[in-house]
């Protein structure tokens, strides 16, 4: 297989930043350590003699015990390589520092000295303290200078100098650009190796996973990607397991979908056209078979323009282009009218629909026909698996702000974990496995459309032997609640 270089991936990006950052990183060294040594070593020189100055210089004011003065300029002096030297105004030696690094003395930096003390008196007293740089004539080695005057009472005034000297760099510097050769190579080869470590432990688990959405995306599911030890992609790695599990169900449930749209369709269709041919065949000169015959015929067809109705009212609420019309009504007295068109349907089959609410007044802000077609639907459902009782109890109670409303049946039941899927069009729990020839299948999808929309809570509650509650809440109205009130209570006196 021939290997494609690709400049923009993860890999090559990786090696080359880590490259560039080592380089940059070893390029800022170099010019640190070789361009600017010489000028930080100077200043750091100055900052410490100059720090040193200012302890002796306290000391010296702040102390009477000549001792402890001489002790403190020997142990400031020593660890800074630093030559200390006092002279009287009248340029008699007072006290000197030994340094040991050196074995400097005062005719060492005399010529130092004496420029110091020209300085400083060309000054006057307008300052106190100088500091300057000086290069012996026989030499090229230059030595910093520190002076300043003092005064301490009414003592006579004395000069202190302090000396550092600048050693040569360039025999540091040599050193160091040798060594920063080297520095610089292990970096760029640590750098190289890294980089192609750190690029192949990120870049595999995605071309793994990358591998695996390929397969996803030819239909092949049931796929778990590996993420690897990195949190990002494990959650990458899950998310897109979830994601092949999701379309793996929605693709089952496509078909069947598919299949029973088809079924469904083809069943009345089939009758329509069966019944037709009686007609024409055999009945059409019966009346009394042909009414019936044309009564099937017009039955199948109420049936497919339900099916159809549904199918369209779904879909125009899941494109968004069916709104609800949000109005103050009495949800008791809705349930109790709803209740009253299945009264036929108790006298003939001997269901029993009970509904329980200690309210008198229940006032929602909703659309009252959306929520009808909520409840209806919910009860149909209740009428079609409510088991042999055939017993169907509403519940109207209120729960805080809200009105909570309750469909429940006495039926075989839902297992727990096909409870999130009855919502879905045409699906059909395990436990459930005849569906009315009367229903389209799409009442709890058009149930849970409507009550989105509402922005409502809802769900579902079931034991498998016990029966199953659907159950939803509105938000209860509290703008002309009392108005609402007094006008159904003053219809009821005239009624």
């Amino acid at each position: 297989m021939k290997l494609r270089f690709d400049s923009r991936s993860i890999k090559f990006r990786m090696w080359l930043y880590f490259i560039l950052f080592a380089a940059g990183l070893m390029l800022v060294l170099w010019f640190l350590q070789i361009f600017f040594l010489n000028n930080y070593y100077s200043v750091m020189k100055e900052e410490t003699a100059d720090k040193a100055a200012t302890l002796i210089t306290s000391k010296y004011l702040n102390t009477d015990n000549d001792e402890d003065f001489i002790s403190t300029v020997e142990s400031i002096s020593a660890p800074n390589d630093i030559y200390t030297y006092f002279e009287t105004e009248d340029g008699y030696d007072a006290f000197s520092s030994l340094n040991w690094g050196t074995k400097a003395t005062s005719s060492t930096y005399f010529q130092e000295k004496a420029t110091a003390r020209q300085q400083l008196q060309s000054a006057g007293y307008t300052e106190n303290s100088i500091i300057f740089k000086t290069t012996k004539p026989d030499s090229n080695n230059e030595t910093l200078v520190y002076a300043s005057r003092l005064r301490k009472g009414n003592s006579r005034t004395i000069f202190m100098y302090v000396f550092s000297p600048l050693y040569p760099m360039d025999s540091t510097i040599s050193i160091l650009s040798s060594q920063l050769i080297y520095i610089t190579i292990i970096s760029i080869v640590l750098a190289v190796l890294m980089s192609f470590y750190l690029s192949s432990r990120i870049s595999n688990p995605i071309q793994n996973m990358s591998r695996s959405a390929n397969r996803l995306a030819k239909g092949e599911y049931g796929i778990v990607f590996r993420g690897g030890q990195y949190t990002e992609l494990s959650d990458l790695a899950d998310t897109l397991t979830r994601t092949s599990i999701k379309l793996e169900k929605s693709d089952v449930l496509q078909k069947d979908l598919i299949a029973n749209v088809s079924h469904d369709l083809r069943t009345p269709l089939t009758m329509i056209k069966s019944y037709a041919e009686m007609i024409q065949d055999i009945s059409g000169d019966d009346p009394e078979k042909r009414n019936a015959h044309l009564q099937v015929i017009m039955d199948e067809a109420d049936r497919l323009n339900l099916l159809v109705s549904d199918m369209l009212a779904l879909s125009r609420m899941q494109s968004g282009a069916l709104t609800v019309d949000m109005a103050v009504f009495d949800l008791c007295e809705m349930i109790r009218q709803l209740l009253n068109s299945y009264s036929l349907l108790e006298e003939q089959e001997s269901y029993h629909i009970k509904f329980e609410c200690r309210e008198k007044f229940v006032p929602v802000n909703a659309d009252e026909e959306r929520i009808k077609q909520v409840l209806s639907n919910l009860i149909n459902n209740a009428i079609e698996f409510c088991g042999t009782d055939k017993e169907i109890i509403v519940t109207l109670k209120r729960r805080g702000a809200k009105a909570l409303c309750q469909v429940t049946d006495h039926g075989v039941g839902i297992p727990q974990n096909e409870l999130e899927y009855i919502w879905e069009r045409y699906y059909r729990s395990s436990s459930n496995t005849v569906r009315s020839s009367q229903g389209t299948g799409l009442g709890l999808s058009i149930v849970k459309e409507i009550l989105t929309m509402h922005k409502a809570n809802f769900g579902v509650n079931s034991k498998i032997g016990h029966g199953t509650t659907f159950w939803f809440e509105l938000d209860m109205s509290r703008q002309d609640t009392q108005r609402a009130y007094r006008t159904l209570w003053g219809s009821k006196r005239k009624k």
